[in-house]
């Protein structure tokens, strides 16, 4: 298969943490934005969704403070935000262009997220970045990548994990456990396998946006998949 034109990348917040438990690792981050360089400089157009759990997580806030769960998700978006302006610093670095573009409106650190900007700047070379999920209450960044992936018309969402790909059991649990190299999207919700939230996966359904789930911890990972090759396992 060849590469793909343009893709949409999504990451958790965890990816950024390494070792830690909690924060970013500044190691993690070079490690990811290197990746993520190197797949612009082959031509192909990318674009990033990164979750914020890494700094923020609000269920606890619910349970113990009895805060509202929409003000609680509002507090994670700006989390993403935090993860998205350190991705971006990493990448400039490396001399990448980038820009962030954030769904809740924050003129002094980022873009305010306009799908025709978004595509001008992916056909110019450069790396969105896009923070803030969808800017509404409960929708996961899972939605966000779906939601902006079909916006943009790109070609795939590719789900960086710390799996190789779709499982019919928990392959930390059980070393038997068999791992698919496709599904269509009617056998994974037949089967109940969780390749992303229930939204996300029937916006991408729904508007035949294919996923692939693959490692992000290993080298060169992301550039094989975002190149074609048969990395982790294709939904689609």
């Amino acid at each position: 298969m060849a590469a793909y034109r343009r893709i949409v990348l999504k990451l958790s917040g965890e990816a950024l943490m390494g070792s830690q438990t909690f924060g970013i690792d500044p190691d993690e981050v070079e490690r990811i934005s290197g990746e993520v360089h190197e797949v612009r400089r082959k031509g192909i157009e990318i674009a990033l969704v990164i979750g914020g759990g890494n700094i923020f997580r609000g269920r606890e806030l619910v349970r113990r403070l009895g805060i509202e769960a929409a003000t609680a998700d509002h507090m994670g978006m700006l989390a993403t935000v935090i993860n998205c302006l350190a991705m971006q610093a990493a990448l400039e670095k490396l001399g990448a262009e980038t820009r962030v573009q954030t769904a809740i409106p924050m003129t002094l650190v980022a873009e305010p997220y306009i799908r025709r900007r978004a595509t001008h700047h992916l056909e110019e070379g450069r790396i969105v970045i896009f923070g803030a999920g969808t800017g509404n209450p409960f929708f996961t960044t899972d939605t966000a990548a779906a939601l902006r992936g079909i916006e943009i018309g790109a070609d795939v969402i590719l789900k960086g994990t710390k799996v190789d790909g779709v499982y019919d059991d928990d392959p930390a649990t059980n070393p038997s456990a068999r791992r698919f190299d496709s599904l269509t999207f009617t056998e994974a919700l037949q089967r109940g396998y969780k390749v992303m939230d229930a939204t996300a996966f029937s916006l991408c359904m729904d508007n035949h946006m294919p996923i692939v789930v693959f490692n992000m911890k290993r080298p060169g990972e992301l550039l094989r998949a975002a190149s074609g090759e048969p990395v982790g396992t294709r939904v689609s």
